[in-house]
């Protein structure tokens, strides 16, 4: 009976030492953290929203944006003051990210790329343009700068690409080339200093050139002047 008594006794002190450790607080110097080489995806995410969302003052999508298209108009309207008689001078500009904003589809899929929703997002003609390039866009038709469009959006999607610009206010250009069949090795940057190639051969010199990835700037030939976007929300080499 004795040691029955004895194992209830023990068994009893365990559970009320038990319940005393766990209403401790766990020691921060026993939790081990790894050495990650980034932050958080979700962290990353939180942090994307709110720059997009931000809407005044430094460190805000729409200020950086607005900050990099007045650099290109400015440099607009040295150009044209300069150009030579008969001069036929062009801009290109980018679609998504560029002239076109396609956030809601990006929030939509968690910043991922999912072809469907992509694809059906194209379909609704329904992004809206981003404010500053408009505006470029509306300085170089008013002083007689042809406007070519250069992007990675498939042939098969022409027709809602032109419906979409055109509603959101690109109601002219002089050239809108989309990507068709391609040989698997061509990167963006070759199709795209590709079409460019043929802009000049057609006579233009191209004064600027606006997109929000490298890919859309680098290669040969060259714009004048190339402008970058920004845009952290995803890359295209």
């Amino acid at each position: 009976m004795q040691q029955r008594y004895q194992r209830l006794f023990t068994l009893l002190s365990f559970v009320v030492l038990s319940a005393g450790l766990r209403a401790q607080p766990f020691p921060q110097n026993r939790v081990l953290i790894p050495q990650e080489p980034t932050p958080n995806l979700g962290q990353l995410k939180t942090r994307l929203i709110a720059y997009h969302d931000c809407v005044h003052g430094d460190g805000c999508y729409v200020t950086d944006l607005n900050r990099q298209t007045e650099l290109a108009i400015a440099y607009l309207r040295r150009r044209v003051t300069s150009a030579k008689v008969g001069e036929k001078m062009a801009l290109v500009l980018d679609i998504d990210e560029t002239a076109l904003s396609n956030w809601d589809e990006e929030k939509q899929d968690d910043f991922g790329y999912i072809a469907k929703d992509w694809n059906d997002w194209v379909e609704k003609k329904q992004a809206p343009a981003i404010a500053g390039t408009l505006r470029l866009y509306e300085e170089a038709v008013k002083n007689g700068v042809s406007v070519f469009f250069i992007t990675g959006r498939s042939d098969s999607q022409e027709t809602a690409t032109t419906d979409n610009l055109k509603t959101a206010g690109y109601t002219q250009w002089a050239g809108l080339a989309l990507r068709g069949s391609h040989p698997p090795t061509q990167t963006v940057a070759e199709y795209k200093s590709g079409e460019r190639e043929k802009i000049v051969d057609a006579g233009y010199r191209i004064i600027l050139n606006v997109g929000d990835q490298r890919s859309d700037l680098t290669g040969s030939p060259q714009a004048e002047r190339s402008v970058k976007l920004p845009n952290p929300f995803y890359y295209i080499p």
